[in-house]
């Protein structure tokens, strides 16, 4: 029979296991424990107003509610996940030609990587438009800028690309699935920028 664990090693042994990797992916983040720490925080003041000031919740709910409803609003707001999605734009760091980034968001659609394939194939159009000189090379740019800023040479195509910018901003702002039919839209629309001519005179838009 083994001799019985002391609590010093006992102690050791629970720290050994706690610092393993599993346990810190299992950690909540900063946010969700502000999140957790606010929710508690007006818990507690709810209960102590309605108890203290005359009419309890008749005079105080109403406005704390609106206090909590506030709260939860600006910690979803500020997760890092929602700050990511605000802050992308079309174009990304390799710059490529048009061709490069057709070619790369077939291989994203072949692999059913559909988000990446619509982004890499609104990159091959706004490249396409850069390199024709129907639009100004502009780094941060994004779609509904470059639907805005091509509607001066190719004004026949700016609800074209409305309609892709709106899928491109649904997938990548809105956080919606990105679909083949999604993709199937921006070749069609890259199909129809390359085939389209510009208007006689017009200058590129910056």
């Amino acid at each position: 029979m083994s001799d019985p664990v002391g609590r010093g090693e006992a102690a050791r042994a629970a720290q050994e296991e706690l610092a393993k990797s599993i346990y810190r992916e299992q950690e909540p983040s900063l946010i969700d424990r502000l999140y957790s720490w606010a929710m508690g925080w007006l818990d507690s003041l709810l209960n102590q107003v309605a108890g203290s000031v005359a009419g309890g919740w008749w005079v105080v709910g109403p406005l704390l509610l609106l206090l909590a409803v506030l709260l939860v609003v600006l910690v979803v707001y500020l997760r890092p996940a929602r700050r990511a999605k605000r802050a992308a734009v079309v174009d990304g760091g390799t710059v490529l030609t048009a061709s490069g980034h057709r070619d790369r968001a077939e291989r994203h659609a072949v692999a059913q990587e559909y988000a990446d394939a619509i982004r890499e194939r609104l990159r091959a159009i706004t490249r396409d438009l850069e390199e024709r000189a129907l639009i100004t090379p502009r780094p941060g740019r994004t779609a509904t800028e470059l639907a805005a800023e091509t509607s001066g040479p190719l004004p026949e195509l700016r609800a074209d690309l409305d309609r892709a910018a709106v899928v491109f901003n649904d997938v990548w702002y809105g956080e919606r699935a990105a679909t083949a039919e999604g993709y199937q839209a921006l070749v069609a629309v890259d199909d129809a920028v390359r085939a389209a001519r510009p208007v006689k005179d017009a200058e590129p838009t910056r």
